[in-house]
């Protein structure tokens, strides 16, 4: 059931997005040179490791400079990337992932490896599932990169207080994923978003 959803509703999204997918991809090369699209590296079910496909937010190479992003003020997001994130516009074509069987429309948000590395045993339970784009800690932390903006030392941050927290909200929908629970977290992205 989860399966057949997710392409339905991947395969809607993307052919009904396809027009601002368009306009948004002819921005982004506009404002800053280079593939509208931004792959990153990030750890999917069973610990393996597949291509998350973004719209690109931030200057070419700007991963080179880390991987967190602090704020809207990173000066390493670009004109069109502020309003892609605000809007959560970059997300969208995670829809292909979805579409692919590689993420889910709701599940754990996969983390790159850098971070995995870190899991404890407990923690590495959010593997056991297929990622999603949406779950309780996107909807708890939809302004995380605000909160890592505060903090004199952003990474440290994350680590010690951010990505526990998320890690227990993950394991929260690992032991309670149900259609139903997909269907609110759903609403409840769309709300926390608008």
């Amino acid at each position: 059931m989860k399966r057949f959803f997710d392409v339905l509703f991947s395969g809607v999204l993307i052919i009904v997005l396809l027009p601002l997918g368009i306009v948004v991809s002819i921005w982004i090369m506009l404002d800053d040179f280079g593939s509208p699209f931004f792959v990153q590296q990030r750890v999917g079910l069973n610990g393996k490791n597949f291509g998350l496909l973004k719209f690109r937010s931030m200057r070419k190479n700007a991963e080179s400079k880390g991987q967190l992003t602090v704020g809207m003020k990173d000066n390493r997001i670009t004109r069109s990337g502020y309003f892609i994130r605000k809007f959560k516009i970059d997300e969208l074509p995670q829809m292909v992932n979805v579409f692919l069987g590689e993420m889910s429309v709701v599940g754990p948000r996969p983390e790159v490896p850098k971070y995995v590395l870190l899991y404890n045993e407990e923690q590495q339970n959010v593997l056991s599932i297929k990622p999603g784009i949406t779950d309780f800690a996107s909807i708890e932390y939809v302004r995380e990169n605000e909160l890592l903006s505060q903090s004199p030392n952003p990474e440290k941050t994350y680590i010690e207080e951010i990505m526990p927290a998320k890690l227990e909200l993950n394991l929260k929908y690992v032991r309670e994923q149900s259609f139903l629970t997909d269907m609110k977290i759903i609403l409840q992205t769309i709300k926390a978003i608008l």
